[in-house]
């Protein structure tokens, strides 16, 4: 089975508002019609059946062999109506202060402005989870003025998904 991209996962993955997670954006990516389930797999992880089926199931993909998904239905856990509540074990588990710290090293240095370099700089150089933790802060609180707050409030909703859940938890309440 080889899943392609429906319109919707396109105009998904260009308007960057549709309630996917990072992972299921990603798969989304790979799905070019051009990879099997079982290169998905090793590039995604072993839950790539699952969140395929998930996909198709709610218009992201479709694929030619359809009686494959069948098959491969009983092997994958039960997929629920909304995707990103079965993956949440899944996400759970690849939750890291590395991740997390890398991702919004990679959003600041896509932003043209000498403020960005000074945060990605300052995230760049923290050793230290609390120093690491301060830069992220940081970087979150100017990234509204470097950038659209549209686009600010959702690197924030995907550092939350990424960040471990006590770094997360300290983190919404110093927003508060």
């Amino acid at each position: 089975m080889q899943p392609q991209k429906t319109d919707l996962a396109r105009t998904a993955l260009q308007a960057h508002r549709a309630p996917l997670d990072m992972r299921q954006r990603r798969l989304l990516i790979l799905c070019d019609g051009q990879r099997d389930l079982v290169q998905l797999g090793q590039l995604v992880g072993p839950e790539t059946p699952a969140m395929v089926i998930q996909l198709i199931q709610t218009g992201y993909l479709v694929s030619s062999a359809a009686a494959e998904v069948t098959v491969a239905a009983p092997a994958a856990p039960a997929p629920s109506v909304m995707p990103t509540a079965a993956l949440a074990p899944v996400t759970e588990r690849r939750r890291s202060l590395v991740a997390a710290r890398i991702y919004l090293l990679d959003i600041l240095e896509l932003q043209r402005h000498p403020q960005a370099a000074a945060l990605f700089h300052t995230l760049q150089q923290a050793r230290s989870d609390d120093a690491v933790m301060a830069a992220l802060h940081a970087a979150l609180e100017a990234l509204p003025g470097l950038t659209s707050t549209g686009y600010a409030g959702r690197v924030r909703q995907r550092l939350l998904e990424v960040l471990p859940t006590a770094h997360a938890e300290r983190f919404q309440i110093a927003a508060v």
